[in-house]
């Protein structure tokens, strides 16, 4: 049988854990005798009850596992834990709040069987999420796809099947600051989409904040591309370009009707203008260099609180 493991990050997720779980456990049961599937949850410093309410399945299944995080370490890291744990044929990943539908698993592993090795869901709709997180959603994508040199598929999230062979690839990149969406392109590997219409969360808020989210999209940029280094350095030609043409004709009208004291105002406006683009440009250069940084100290991605094994688990190992 081939082995499946369904990796799911949780944070603060402990309304959504059981109705997952069952809802999961349905769709699959007629694929039980083809596939040995596994359910690890992934608990991300979660301050409620996600940690016990998970324990209760384990001890009343033999499918579920579980890693406990020392603490929040985002779902990036989280995902990353996933991928470590893996020995599986394939790694499915899935958030816990049911707005990606189970029903999709069964038609990623027919395409797993055809020999796809990275199957991705790409959302046609999201339901439950306002027109601007939409539209600055649509708006990101598009920018980091003109930046990029690597292909960028837009509405295409964590919810995808991978073959041991990319999680393989994947657990070689160490970075700190991850950008999966971007490393799932970066690594390759035959790749196709199916499309889904993302459902409103069952229980709870979503954890993403518009902080949250722009914090992403500077994560994700920084570190799947290096265009906005060049971007400020073509800037900085173009507005040294117009300063010095601007110098060239104040010295000629000066030379041909003498010094003039006017043009306070357009001194001052030319002085911030230039001060604000060095200042954006110091942030730029700032930003990759605390990447850098912190890439540098070569820290543990995680460290993990506890690890409780599912009994299929443990027996396959043995």
């Amino acid at each position: 049988m081939k082995k499946i493991l369904i990796s799911i990050p949780a944070y603060n997720e402990e309304e959504n854990i059981r109705p997952l779980y069952e809802k999961l456990k349905d769709t699959l049961l007629p694929l039980s005798q083809e596939y040995l599937f596994e359910y690890l949850f992934i608990n991300d410093g979660s301050s409620d009850a996600t940690v016990s309410i998970v324990s209760s399945l384990i001890d009343k299944t033999n499918d579920v596992s579980l890693i406990d995080l020392s603490r929040n370490y985002g779902k990036e890291i989280a995902m990353a834990a996933g991928f470590d744990y893996s020995t599986h044929d394939a790694v499915i990943t899935i958030d816990a709040d049911l707005q990606h539908p189970p029903s999709l698993i069964p038609e990623m592993l027919k395409l797993w069987d055809l020999g796809y090795e990275d199957v991705y869901a790409k959302r046609k709709q999201r339901k439950g999420e306002s027109y601007l997180k939409k539209s600055t959603s649509k708006v990101f994508y598009k920018l980091l796809e003109t930046m990029s040199n690597s292909p960028v598929n837009p509405d295409a999230g964590d919810f995808r099947l991978l073959d041991r062979k990319a999680v393989d690839a994947l657990k070689q990149l160490r970075e700190t600051q991850r950008y999966t969406k971007g490393l799932y392109n970066w690594i390759g590997f035959k790749k196709i989409s199916i499309e889904f219409d993302a459902e409103e969360r069952l229980y709870g808020d979503s954890k993403w904040s518009y902080k949250s989210l722009i914090k992403l999209a500077v994560e994700g940029i920084t570190s799947y591309t290096t265009a906005p280094l060049r971007i400020s350095m073509y800037f900085g030609f173009i507005v040294s370009a117009i300063t010095f043409i601007y110098m060239i004709y104040v010295l000629i009208k000066t030379l041909i009707f003498g010094s003039d004291t006017s043009g306070f105002p357009s001194l001052m406006i030319v002085m911030l203008f230039l001060g604000g683009c060095q200042l954006i440009s110091i942030g730029i250069v700032g930003e990759y260099l605390s990447r850098i940084f912190i890439e540098s100290k070569r820290r543990p991605l995680y460290f993990i609180e506890e690890i409780k094994k599912a009994k299929i688990e443990n027996k396959y190992r043995e």
